[in-house]
């Protein structure tokens, strides 16, 4: 449908006079307000630029300019449905967050393999993936995306921008942004999924507080593989299933960029790990559980920041 332009009168009503209620979020451009306006009763977001912000009118601009030359079933639109969240919720199981995973990782592979010119996205974390009423992903906040290599290139070198715990090493120390840099940061979201625990959480223990320091001696260790799952899916989870998404996850973390897979062979390993079919039939994925008798006992509730898929990792 085509693209409406409303007044900031309009906005101010819609959202109260951008009422600290209604206020969503703050992002790299400002605040985001929840609105409803008056004449068709739609519920909208509104963007406040905050010109001190992080980030400003070029950003804001491509991110404008993205979500209209972009369509793909998991990628946010302009105009999109997505899932508010009530108060009760329960863990997200573990089928559910594989489904979560491959329709992020098929939103990369949209960018990097069928926009032309391709797209980098520059800023893949959890908070920037949505879900809908139906637990589908969808990639937002392209404000910090950036267009190519083309031809020849191999990378682009760009000021080093992100989110502190997501960033690729080579892209932090040297501005040169690739594919790999998305597929790194796909990686940690990733294993928020498994582990239930945010790329950086300031609350926990300092061992702790970094996703990575914490999982990187067990991700070399096959025997401690179990302690990375969730406590919160109890062992409701197939151990086989645990291990290939550790070894997904595990190859996009590589320090070398060359050694890290395609978004096109991590899509295809986790659309079999999201398949129903996956698990055996004549039950539930809850009635096939784990058989280790292992478990992590940390008692803080694990964290992710995924419904923004960053309400935590539950849902009703």
């Amino acid at each position: 449908m085509p693209s409406r332009a409303l007044t900031f009168s309009q906005l101010s009503a819609a959202t109260d006079g951008f009422s600290s209620q209604n206020l969503l979020g703050e992002g790299g451009f400002g605040r985001v307000y929840k609105g409803l306006l008056e004449d068709t009763g739609e519920v909208i977001a509104v963007k406040q630029l905050n010109r001190d912000g992080l980030q400003g009118n070029g950003e804001f601009l491509v991110e404008v300019l993205m979500l209209s030359l972009l369509h793909h079933p998991n990628l946010v639109k302009l105009e999109d449905h997505l899932l508010d969240l009530p108060p009760s919720w329960k863990p997200l199981p573990w089928h559910t967050r594989m489904r979560i995973a491959v329709g992020a990782a098929k939103g990369i592979q949209y960018l990097h393999e069928v926009a032309n010119p391709p797209v980098i996205y520059r800023d893949l974390k959890a908070s920037n993936i949505l879900l809908d009423a139906d637990f589908n992903a969808k990639l937002s906040d392209f404000g910090l995306a950036k267009l190519g290599p083309m031809g020849d290139q191999s990378h682009v070198s760009t000021r080093v921008m992100g989110t502190y715990g997501y960033c690729a090493p080579e892209y932090a120390m040297t501005g040169k942004l690739t594919k790999m840099s998305d597929i790194y940061s796909f990686g940690v979201v990733l294993l928020e999924l498994i582990t239930g625990r945010r790329a950086i959480d300031m609350a926990r223990p300092s061992e702790e507080q970094v996703l990575l320091n914490w999982a990187s001696p067990l991700l070399r260790d096959k025997r401690r593989f179990v302690k990375l799952a969730d406590p919160l899916l109890g062992n409701r989870y197939p151990v086989k299933a645990l291990y290939q998404a550790l070894a997904v996850a595990s190859m996009c973390l590589q320090e070398d960029a060359a050694s890290r897979p395609g978004i096109s062979d991590v899509v295809a390993a986790l659309s079999f790990l999201a398949d129903p079919q996956y698990y055996p039939p004549g039950g539930t994925e809850a009635e096939h559980k784990s058989t280790h008798s292992g478990t992590d006992n940390d008692s803080s509730p694990p964290r992710a920041e995924m419904v923004r898929a960053d309400d935590d990792m539950k849902h009703r």
